[in-house]
């Protein structure tokens, strides 16, 4: 049982880490009222984006070789301002011309996923590729490296310190944000915000500046998940259609966590568990009961939404003004 746990544990993490970092995204743009679908879009933007730079630099890179810092933080860039340009497209069009929310989110995943494997397809004409994909093995070597000595420490190395950069960031960024939102007048003034903009308008908060800085700081996070999951999980291969449903689980690790990233930290690896499942458990040629198992984390996702609904606390209720646009002039 314990060499399951230590082979499975790191796997789940690993499964989890793109979760949470749309997970974390989407929960940071909800608590300013905005309720964006488009994560999945975004996380395959920021990928995407991810990828044309890590393979500009390693053709241009040329005899004199790579430059490690070079290829992390050329991929890095391209991620985050692909992802900012896909939040402030949401913005201009849910805050400044109030469009619906939820059409323009679902939009922007088609647009994402569009956007991607145009891109990708061309990147792997571009390689003269025999295989639908594209393989950067070189970039991917530098973002997936880990703690030289985690090795040496058994389990506890295999469990905890095995994994790369872009995974602990992951969980600096749900704890800066959990701090952030419940401690600071910053967090304050954003949840006042998505659960009456009127009231915050009154108060003198300047609702469409929170609404752009939250919205288009979460599309970069949740741009990170696509980042990480073509680098790291995906060792740098990129093949379009890959990213499967991992967009949606985001969304539903929000309401999981119930709209608190720092729970996201635990949930993303229970979901990516959930997620793994079939793999671990024997069910034979059966495709129909691993579909049965990877249903598992929207089913868990279902029944504690049921709950808190029962339950009806407030502090465990999204936020009052989510999906809704703000019209100043009916305050």
């Amino acid at each position: 049982m314990f060499d399951f746990l230590v082979s499975f544990i790191p796997r789940a993490v690993t499964q989890g880490i793109p979760l949470m970092y749309g997970s974390v995204g989407e929960t940071i743009t909800e608590k300013s009222g905005n309720l964006n679908l488009g994560t999945a879009g975004i996380m395959y933007v920021g990928g995407i984006s991810g990828v044309i730079g890590a393979f500009l630099y390693e053709n241009g890179a040329g005899k004199n070789g790579m430059n490690g810092f070079l290829a992390i933080f050329i991929p890095l860039i391209c991620c985050l301002l692909g992802s900012l340009i896909m939040g402030l497209i949401y913005c201009f069009l849910t805050v400044s011309l109030r469009a619906n929310q939820n059409v323009t989110g679902l939009a922007l995943t088609t647009f994402g996923v569009g956007f991607g494997n145009f891109f990708g397809g061309s990147l792997i004409k571009l390689s003269g590729s025999d295989v639908p994909s594209i393989a950067l093995s070189k970039t991917s070597a530098f973002f997936s490296m880990k703690l030289p000595f985690a090795n040496k420490l058994g389990w506890f190395g295999k469990i905890f310190l095995s994994y790369s950069f872009l995974a602990y960031l992951a969980i600096a960024f749900a704890l800066i944000a959990a701090i952030t939102i419940s401690k600071t007048r910053t967090g304050l003034n954003l949840r006042a915000i998505g659960e009456s903009p009127a009231t915050a308008d009154a108060a003198g908060i300047n609702v469409t500046r929170y609404k752009y800085f939250a919205t288009c700081i979460g599309a970069m996070v949740s741009g990170l998940g696509g980042l990480y999951y073509v680098m790291d999980y995906a060792c740098g291969i990129w093949s379009n259609d890959a990213f499967g449903d991992r967009g949606w689980l985001a969304i539903a690790l929000v309401i999981f966590t119930i709209w608190r990233p720092g729970h996201s930290i635990w949930a993303s690896i229970l979901f990516g568990g959930l997620y793994i499942l079939h793999i671990f458990i024997p069910t034979g040629t059966n495709l129909a009961i691993k579909e049965i198992y990877q249903m598992a984390p929207f089913v868990v996702t279902i029944i504690v939404l049921i709950f808190t609904s029962v339950r009806n606390k407030k502090e465990n209720q999204p936020p009052a003004s989510l999906g809704s646009s703000y019209f100043r002039e009916d305050r």
